[in-house]
């Protein structure tokens, strides 16, 4: 049997919908709005942005009148699909920080280890209950060629204070046993896995206990600017708030302006049937890190609670920034990934997969939370996530709402909060240069060629779209 036919015989039986989002606790969805209302703010979205600003609102003036509009459910989007790999950075990792933001890169380090307590402390104040483990991030060379980047990567982790180990060939398979792996780099503080659905539902609770009013199934469809004020309108009802903050991430809901910096990534997850006793065995990961490799295209990789596989990393994008296309709901899109996962796991090659989906990243030129102000400050986005957004959206989410209220805080003179990622292209351009980068990310370690000028000059325009940049 090839391959692909063992891929697509794994996903024979596969549901094309998120894991996390797939479980008998999920909550009945609010009423939707169906009258005129007014508050004192509103916020667009009920992710995890959104979820934590009206949190941070109520706890900072429990007398504010906060209300979220979705236009789905919560976590729909993003937040009820990534892997939930947990880490300390606020602006997509370390390396990441330093490239764009030398000069604030320590207060961010700084804003990121407090962050992180934060999130901590809520969630046992709160006591929610979202499966979470501290095993810490493990970056995974794949290859000998991968190790230069984990050293360079671990001199930057000492640098900022960080628990962080290298590990030897040896190392890395007593952690994680898989035939690929040389080398490996453990950050052991501040990091691990959650269940992102179960955080987010229990978000929902916290807010909705704080007083936060809550309508699902109520997309934005027209704002207004009041002066002061925006007025919001909705299929069957309106919002007249003093203040708005736009938690749509890659949705791009309240302004056409918002996609020109914004682009809809698709990233694709597959999980497996829950492994036995044995299964485990062959593979180790007593310590339950949540992993990233080394490969051009990367893959990552955790364990749930109850012991399957989550498998992920090959981007996708729709014409148009389509965030639900048809198209992401069948195995050819998968197997791929599946082909990968059986790589790096040999020993599960029977397997099978009782999940797999998509889901829409906010993908920008930097790769971090940035806003947009919008009807002379009283409309806020913040948005931009595309990777550690479990954790940063609560940090984002803080200094959106600072700037949405006009609170001169350290924070909101930090280079990230001043500035804007670049323009992306239009349309049809824009789906090209997809289409040509992603084929290229998906074989550029095998095959090389046109490929890493490519790739070389795409960074250029100011995309990071490798873990490190091309030499």
């Amino acid at each position: 049997m090839s391959s692909i036919e063992q891929a697509r015989k794994a996903l024979l039986k596969t549901k094309f919908f998120p894991y996390w989002l797939d479980h008998k606790d999920a909550p009945e969805p609010e009423p939707a709005l169906q009258e005129d209302i007014q508050c004192d703010l509103l916020i667009v979205g009920a992710g995890f942005t959104g979820l934590w600003a009206a949190i941070h609102a109520k706890e900072q003036n429990p007398q504010r009148d906060v209300v979220i509009i979705e236009s789905q459910c919560v976590a729909i989007g993003a937040s009820g699909r990534p892997a939930a790999i947990l880490s300390a950075s606020v602006v997509h990792g370390l390396e990441n920080a330093q490239r764009f933001f030398p000069e604030d890169i320590d207060a961010l380090e700084t804003l990121g280890k407090e962050n992180m307590d934060g999130f901590r402390a809520t969630i046992e104040k709160y006591n929610i209950d979202c499966d979470i483990e501290w095993g810490g991030e493990l970056t995974v060379a794949v290859g000998k060629e991968g190790i230069p980047d984990l050293e360079r990567e671990h001199k930057l982790y000492s640098a900022h204070g960080h628990d962080a180990h290298m590990l030897d060939a040896d190392e890395v398979k007593a952690e994680i046993n898989s035939p690929l792996f040389d080398g490996g780099l453990w950050s052991k503080q501040r990091s691990g896995t959650v269940h992102p659905a179960k955080l987010a539902w229990g978000l929902k609770r916290i807010a909705t206990d704080l007083g936060v009013r809550i309508f699902e199934y109520t997309p934005l469809q027209d704002s207004t600017h009041l002066k002061p004020g925006v007025l919001v309108k909705t299929p069957e009802g309106s919002v007249r708030a003093n203040k708005v903050l736009l938690a749509t991430n890659a949705f791009a809901a309240g302004s056409k302006k918002i996609k020109n910096r914004v682009a809809a990534i698709r990233d694709r997850i597959v999980v497996t049937e829950p492994l036995s006793d044995e299964q485990l065995a062959t593979i180790g990961w007593k310590n339950r890190q949540g992993v990233y490799d080394t490969r051009t295209q990367l893959n990552y990789m955790r364990l749930t609670a109850d012991n399957r596989i989550l498998f992920g990393g090959r981007l996708g994008y729709f014409f148009n920034n389509n965030t639900d296309p048809k198209a992401d709901k069948s195995a050819d899109n998968f197997l791929n990934l599946v082909k990968n996962f059986y790589a790096t796991f040999p020993t599960l090659k029977d397997i099978r997969f009782s999940h797999a989906w998509s889901g829409p990243i906010g993908l920008t030129t930097r790769m971090a939370v940035h806003y947009q102000s919008y009807h002379d400050g009283d409309m806020v986005y913040a948005g931009g996530y595309s990777g550690f957004g479990v954790t940063a959206t609560r940090f984002g989410s803080r200094i959106g709402l600072a700037i949405l209220d006009g609170d001169d805080i350290p924070e909101t003179r930090l280079k990230f909060a001043t500035t804007k990622p670049n323009y992306i292209p239009p349309e049809p351009f824009r789906w090209i240069g997809a289409k040509i980068t992603m084929y290229a990310l998906d074989t550029m370690d095998e095959k090389g060629g046109w490929r890493i000028p490519w790739i070389r000059m795409v960074e250029k325009m100011g995309f990071p779209i490798t873990q490190n940049e091309l030499g």
